[in-house]
Formats: structure tokens, sequence, C-alpha cells
């Protein structure tokens, strides 16, 4: 059996050793937590910024690396002293702290940085803090975080968050977890946000705009819209069963991870929707009152569970990410008497057959990591797993895979082993997994 595993980065090294993400992640120290203080003016896309960021060493470390792109730091400080010496090449923030740390030591790293942030480019587009008509947008997957803060830019480092946002008065501001303060003082506000489930970076975000706030519903857990108010009958429609939807996951993978959901639209047009821990974003294409959309509501709800309380240990397991949520729509469509699900994955069988047999699930590559085939095979692969099973052996363990892996890293052989616990043929999964040609069902 394959064994899948990122390399172990070298002490203090500026990679994460992840080869599909090269240039992002950090070795040499794990963070433990993000204390992130942000003033943003709109009307000149400036942020001034003081990142805290509370972390523990994993080798002994004489230099350490951050990742941070298209902001100037002016200050840094490690355990309340000044760094001997810190640099910026490219998207690297490379610190010297005055002492040299020691394996297991603690330290606080205290970063001030500012310029005009913005998206960066890659194989997969336009990443990060990007700038709309009227407001914010910060699109982290996979690599778009160094956009705003320094940070250890790969999902193998979950760790919790206080983000704290001053903008603009007529601006709402939203950012990850439990709005915990909330000052207005002349023309600006503040608000202060705290995550305490541990979050990895892509799925940090901040979204600003001129909002404003609708209740859904409260059970099983508060579940709102953050919406531009020309959109308010739109989105009643769209999202209505939003709460139904939390309900349903909750059934057959386990209680919703978090405090509360919340889906932003924006005022603008967006490709596709985004999804962030506790949160998920649409544009406003997305609305058109029919529930047009409605297996893409699904889709990015399901990745709270898989993706942001289950997170990949590396890109290359992404497949459970996508192929869970790409499942999780067949699942909402045939619970709320639409296509049955065995109808939506004989028709994906069909469609994948029309294409090249060249993806290995498992690995696909850098780029084709977000490659349709991934969400779809994914999906395959679960569905051949429940016609093994049966229903009730299916949902536990979904329900068991979700549970004992809550908050925590997963990766292809963590989902090998339950299966194997739970009977499914392990020569018929591996079929699915590590084989380009597509088995049947």
């Amino acid at each position: 059996m394959p064994k899948l595993s990122i390399t172990a980065a070298a002490p203090g090294a500026a990679t994460a050793g992840d080869p599909y993400v090269a240039l992002h992640g950090n070795g040499g120290y794990r963070v433990t937590r993000y204390d992130l203080t942000l003033t943003y003016r709109m009307s000149s896309n400036r942020l001034v910024a003081r990142a805290e960021i509370s972390a523990v060493a994993t080798q002994p470390l004489t230099r350490f690396t951050l990742d941070l792109a298209g902001l100037r730091v002016s200050k840094v400080s490690v355990n309340s002293h000044p760094a001997a010496k810190f640099t910026q090449p490219g998207r690297k923030l490379h610190i010297w702290p005055a002492m040299p740390l020691a394996v297991g030591a603690a330290m606080v790293v205290v970063i001030s940085y500012s310029g005009n942030p913005g998206p960066i480019g890659g194989r997969w587009g336009q990443v990060g803090w990007e700038e709309l008509d009227n407001g914010v947008i910060v699109a982290g997957q996979p690599t778009g975080a160094p956009t705003w803060f320094p940070c250890n830019d790969h999902p193998s480092d979950k760790a919790s968050f206080r983000i704290g946002i001053t903008t603009d008065s007529p601006y709402y501001a939203l950012a990850n977890g439990v709005l915990t303060d909330k000052k207005k003082a002349a023309s600006q506000t503040t608000w202060v946000y705290e995550q305490q489930e541990p979050m990895a970076t892509y799925l940090a975000t901040v979204q600003i705009g001129e909002y404003e706030m609708v209740e859904l519903t409260s059970k099983p857990v508060p579940t709102r819209g953050l919406i531009p108010t020309s959109k308010r009958s739109q989105f009643k429609a769209d999202f209505g069963r939003q709460g139904d939807m939390v309900a349903y996951f909750g059934s057959v993978f386990g209680p919703y991870p978090f405090a509360a959901y919340t889906v932003v639209v924006t005022a603008d047009d967006l490709e596709i929707p985004l999804e962030a821990q506790g949160l998920s974003i649409f544009g406003a294409n997305y609305l058109d009152g029919k529930r047009g959309q409605e297996r893409l509501v699904a889709h990015e709800l399901a990745h709270q569970w898989f993706g942001n309380s289950l997170t990949v240990s590396a890109w290359q397991h992404i497949w459970l990410n996508e192929g869970f949520a790409c499942y999780a729509e067949w699942l909402w469509a045939e619970h709320s008497g639409g296509t049955a699900a065995d109808v939506s994955a004989i028709a994906a069988l069909g469609h994948l057959r029309k294409q090249r047999q060249d993806l290995i699930l498992t690995d696909p590559g850098p780029e084709l990591m977000f490659d349709d085939r991934v969400y779809k095979r994914g999906a395959l692969t679960l569905h051949a797993v429940r016609k093994q099973l049966g229903n009730e052996q299916f949902f536990l363990l979904l329900r068991d895979w979700v549970a004992s892996n809550r908050y925590s890293l997963v990766n292809t052989d963590a989902f090998l082993a339950i299966a194997q616990r739970y009977g499914v043929d392990l020569e018929m999964l591996q079929r699915w997994l590590f084989q380009a040609p597509l088995p049947d069902l």
C-alpha cells in the first residue's frame, strides 16, 4: 500500500516539504495561536497590522521563516526581544531571534507590517486579499493567507485565531469565529472575532462590505446570511433550506462542528463559491430566487465537516475534502426529494468514462488538485463503499470518521484504516484510490 505523507522539513526550513505548494509552509515549529490586529482603509486599500504568533519550536532554531506576500515588515520581536535580524526575500519573512530556541521552547513572535494588500497569482489563478467594487473578499485556498498576515501557510499547522478588524463605519467586517466585541469610534468601527477551534491558515478570512445580517434559523445552530440589502428576498428563497441542510448533515456526518454558520453574498459576481471556517462566500450571480444553485449550497456547507473540522495533512489528499463535499450534494438531493444518489453516481461515472483516464485520486498533482475528476471520482469512491456496506454501516462509518478526527488532520491512510475496520473490500477501494482506470460501481 503506498505511503502518503509529505517530506519532513529541515530545521527552520522555508518549506513544509509539500511538493503541491513547494514555496509555502515552513519547518522547525508549530503555531498554536494567531492574534491579528488589522486597521484597513477602504478608500486607499491600506492595511496597517500587527500579528502576535504563539508557537513551539520542534527543532533547535537559530532562524525560522514565515510566509508573507506583498506587505512590508517594520518591526519584529521574539519573546519580547527585538529580532537580531529579519529579511523579506520573495514571499518569505526570515527571522533570526536574539537568542537560539531549543526543542520544545515556546515563542511569541510579534510582527508589525503594512501595505496595500492584493492577491497573488499562481497555477490556481488569483488568491488572497482582493478588492471588490465596494468591499473586500479574502479567498485563501490554497495559498492566499500570506497576502494579509504572516503565517505558516500549510494545512498541517492548525491554530486558534483572534482577528480584530478596524475599518470605515459604513462597512460590516466579518471574520471567522464568534463576534466577541464591537466598538465604534469616530468614523471607524472595530470588530473582534475569536475562533477557538483550530483552523488552517487557508480557511482564515476577512469579508468587508455594505452588508446586513439576516437570520435564517437558530437550530441546530445559528444560521445566517451577510448580504446586500437588495438581495434579501432572493437570498431567503435560495438559502431558505439551509437550516434543514445543517440538521440533515448533522444526522449523517455528526453534529455541526462550529458555533454558527454564515453565508456571505457579495454584491459582485464571483467565478466560484468559496469555503472558510464557519462561513461560505457566494457571488450575487449565484442567487436566482429559485434554488437553482442548491447543490453548491450543500457542497460549501459540507466543507465545514470535510476540510474545516477534518483537515488534510497535505494537499495530495484533497479528495478527502472535495470528494466528500461532492457526495454531500448527492446526499442532499436524495434526502430532499430530488435525484437519488445512485442515479447521480451512474451519471457521474458515465461522464468520467468519456474523459482521460490518467488521474490518480490520492495524488492528482498540483495542476489537477481542483480538477472536477477529483470531485466526482472522490464521490464515486464513497458511493462504491456505500453500495458494499449498505446504508446503516456506511453512515456509521462516516459518523465515526468525523467524530474520531474532529478538529484534526486526516489523510488517505487513515481513511483506509477505518474502512478496513468496517469490513470494506480494500482491493476494491484501492482500485478507486490508487489506479487511474475507472472501476465499475
